[in-house]
């Protein structure tokens, strides 16, 4: 990735943590309790007309370590 967009990417994420404080609350109450292989992860999205649209997925060993793997890279930018 190019610098000049992890820059502009780790602002973006600041000003999303502030738009957005209970999310954060939510990820870290989540990792409190583990994420593990088998369990299940679900992303709902509502348009604004109200349609919505629901996916999940069951975590695989491959899935936590890419989870993993984002952790690490979002503490070593602090």
């Amino acid at each position: 990735m190019n610098p000049m967009d992890m820059v502009q990417l780790a602002g973006r994420l600041g000003t999303f943590k502030q738009q957005h404080p209970k999310f954060g609350k939510f990820l870290k109450s989540v990792a409190a309790k583990g994420i593990t292989e088998g369990a299940v992860m679900e992303v709902k999205f509502r348009a604004v007309d109200g349609q919505e649209y629901v996916s999940n997925i069951r975590l695989t060993k491959e899935d936590i370590e890419t989870i993993q793997m984002i952790k690490s890279m979002g503490k070593s930018g602090k």
